[in-house]
């Protein structure tokens, strides 16, 4: 397949600092990456409530109607700083592929199977587990329950798949009127969160599914050209203690919640404020990050996240039903109760929990990585037949946002990210992948 070479960059960006490397990768980058992976496995986590009643199990959310998930959201809300990253990565690794001959085709394509193909097996698995559970007789409704629960987190590969499928094209924005473009984002999703208020619709917040996440992985684009560690240091103190001060009296006026879990879903423009302050933070202590990166136990943390990321993320939810499910049918085996949620003995027992949910999502990862490791095939060269196959990968995970998952919504699904695989590239050597 012959590729034309992209066009030369019509202005040279700044270069951006180093913060510690490894050959082409900004291990800086890949150690914040590898945390923010973490912090999503515990919040989720910690969010597991199961209780054992008269009528059998009960799962819920553990945090509902709790004065500790607001200030536990401001540690462990990274969506914004995840995007922020994405748009980093994505943009050197498309400047890289360009440099080399690809094109946004392939690039598209190459991120299309590196999301897609673990989402696949993960989608499968727990349809088969939804079937075996239902032969088995367990209550409908405790399977409509975790069929909801798993499906709650995928908002983010259908989201980070829409960003990734549009980077090329915002790349060409961005490396023509860098400021403009990130303001004209950020506009929009202001303008979606007033119509949102002022209709008292809050589907119109949904909107912000694009221009929110989109905005954060603009300011990535800034990050990797080097424009915010241009800036001095004062300058960048002033903007994160600005946008802190913002987001404070947002909070006090009550136009957003204090919870920042609950701006989530819809996303909301606190989460640009969040996406604003971390990227500062990161920024003034990159050099630190860097070097911090470069120990041994740190960096065999990041290397093994970074190898599997988005296996983790998919799969640590349905370990943690599967320890909900666990926990429930020994307590209703052996007879006793569990603790209270929220109580003294529900706390104590919190470490153990969190430690055995990251240490199962671990082993589960080690295990199935190879579906997100595996060599992408040679990208397809209809832009037509990439953007039909694009789409089709994000109504499978529509569809289980909408619907739910069960096992028929699961099977639709999977025919669907079979399809837009396929469509994205055929069977061949590797190559730029």
């Amino acid at each position: 397949m012959v590729i034309a070479a992209a066009p030369r960059l019509s202005t040279p960006a700044p270069a951006p600092a180093s913060s510690g490397h490894a050959g082409h990768r900004d291990t800086g980058i890949d150690v914040v990456r590898a945390v923010c992976v973490l912090g999503v496995v515990l919040l989720h986590a910690v969010m597991v409530g199961v209780t054992v009643s008269e009528t059998g199990p009960v799962f819920e959310n553990a945090s509902d109607g709790t004065s500790w998930i607001a200030p536990l959201s401001w540690l462990l809300q990274v969506m914004p700083l995840f995007f922020v990253i994405g748009g980093f990565s994505g943009l050197l690794a498309y400047r890289r592929l360009r440099a080399r001959g690809g094109s946004a085709t392939a690039f598209v394509a190459g991120r299309v199977h590196r999301l897609l193909r673990p989402a696949l097996f993960t989608v499968g698995a727990v349809g088969v587990a939804l079937a075996v559970l239902t032969v088995l007789g367990v209550a409908p409704d405790l399977i409509a329950v975790a069929g909801f629960r798993y499906g709650q987190p995928l908002w983010f590969l259908g989201v980070f798949l829409l960003c990734q499928a549009l980077l090329p094209a915002l790349v060409a924005l961005h490396e023509r009127a860098p400021l403009r473009t990130i303001t004209v984002l950020a506009t929009a999703a202001v303008a979606v969160d007033v119509l949102r208020a002022v209709t008292g619709t809050d589907a119109v917040g949904f909107l912000n599914l694009a221009f929110v996440w989109l905005t954060m992985q603009q300011l990535g684009f800034l990050l990797a050209d080097g424009r915010v560690d241009a800036l001095r240091r004062r300058t960048r103190v002033t903007i994160g203690i600005g946008a802190l001060g913002v987001l404070v009296v947002l909070f006090l006026i009550g136009a957003y919640s204090p919870d920042l879990i609950a701006n989530i879903n819809p996303p909301t423009c606190a989460l640009l404020l969040v996406g604003l302050i971390h990227t500062i933070l990161f920024s003034l202590y990159r050099p630190h990050i860097g070097r911090l990166s470069l120990r041994r136990p740190v960096a065999a943390f990041t290397a093994f996240v970074t190898r599997r990321t988005m296996t983790i993320y998919l799969w640590h939810m349905p370990v943690l039903l599967a320890m909900a499910g666990a926990t429930a049918l020994v307590a209703l085996l052996g007879g006793f109760t569990l603790p209270t949620l929220d109580s003294a003995e529900w706390w104590a027992a919190r470490p153990l929990w969190l430690l055995t949910a990251v240490v199962l999502t671990a082993l589960v990862a080690v295990r199935v990585d190879r579906f997100e490791n595996h060599p992408s095939p040679q990208a397809t060269s209809s832009r037509r037949r990439l953007a039909v196959g694009t789409v089709l990968g994000l109504a499978g995970v529509v569809l289980l946002l909408v619907l739910g998952t069960t096992v028929s919504t699961a099977a639709l699904a999977v025919l669907l990210l079979v399809a837009a695989l396929r469509l994205a590239g055929h069977t061949g050597r590797p190559v730029l992948a």
